[in-house]
């Protein structure tokens, strides 16, 4: 196997251990699409496990992201990245360690884009790793929902316009990243509360909070509006689908879809 097939082969081994959400989607794009959208995901997946990490300690976190931030501005030096994660190599997970490998399997057009977005999460996460998530109003929870998923909506929607000039509204695709991750905040409410972090504004009710994610996804069906080309629509609305529906079913008092709801909302999306 020579190395550009094992790449993309362990690309997309690591890409599906890290979501189930956007594996599927992504494994329907069209070659160049899908190498696109798999190595900007897996980049910003490897930042999101250092904010996100339990065993990392705050210090440790904000030097890992605010230090990939900065190479990620460079031509981005693979040795000097192995250096200062060497030392947690143990405790990060393969999408974390080998980031070097994602941006060299991202196609080289798009690349320096996709570093762009992905440095700006890594500092923004930073951030809000050293206010220890204290997310007090809507505007907070906003800013902290622009860096861990509307950003992804912006990569999206730059490559959407690098692939065939598809023209998207960005503050429509930063709410469908918004309402991806206002779904993931309630499903994961009870257990973040548990390790003592709430994403949830002050004096917030759950109802608020169901709101909030209502109001995002109904941007995310106004940004895939305005798309045409078929492969893009059916990759956006199957994320898209499944928030709405795991949405409906916390609100009827379920924690998640069932498998079987969710391989039946993928192939009612794909057969339309």
């Amino acid at each position: 196997m020579n190395n550009d097939a094992k790449l993309y082969k362990d690309a997309m081994r690591v890409l599906k251990l890290t979501s189930r959400t956007f594996y599927i989607p992504i494994k329907l794009l069209k070659p160049t699409l899908k190498e696109t959208v798999a190595s900007s995901y897996l980049c910003m997946r490897a930042v999101d496990e250092i904010e996100d990490h339990e065993q990392l300690d705050a210090k440790t976190k904000q030097y890992l992201l605010r230090s990939t931030s900065e190479l990620l501005r460079t031509e981005f030096d693979k040795e000097a990245y192995r250096q200062f994660v060497q030392p947690y190599e143990s405790l990060l997970p393969e999408v974390t360690v080998r980031l070097g490998d994602w941006i060299d399997f991202c196609p080289t057009g798009f690349v320096e884009k996709m570093k762009e977005s992905t440095s700006v999460m890594a500092d923004g996460m930073a951030d809000w790793v050293e206010k220890d998530w204290r997310i007090r109003t809507k505007a907070d929870l906003d800013d902290y929902t622009y860096y861990v998923a509307g950003l992804v909506g912006v990569m999206l929607s730059d490559a959407w316009e690098w692939y065939d000039q598809t023209e998207t509204d960005r503050e429509f695709a930063i709410g469908y990243g918004r309402g991806l991750q206002a779904v993931n905040i309630l499903r994961n409410q009870g257990e973040d509360e548990e390790r003592g972090v709430r994403f949830v504004p002050d004096n917030w009710t759950r109802d608020d909070l169901f709101a909030y994610a209502s109001n995002n996804l109904k941007q995310g069906d106004r940004y895939i509006e305005s798309i045409e080309n078929k492969n893009i629509i059916l990759f956006s609305k199957i994320p898209l689908e499944l928030a709405k529906k795991t949405l409906k079913a916390m609100k009827n008092g379920n924690e998640k879809m069932t498998r079987q709801e969710v391989e039946s909302t993928v192939d009612e999306i794909i057969n339309k």
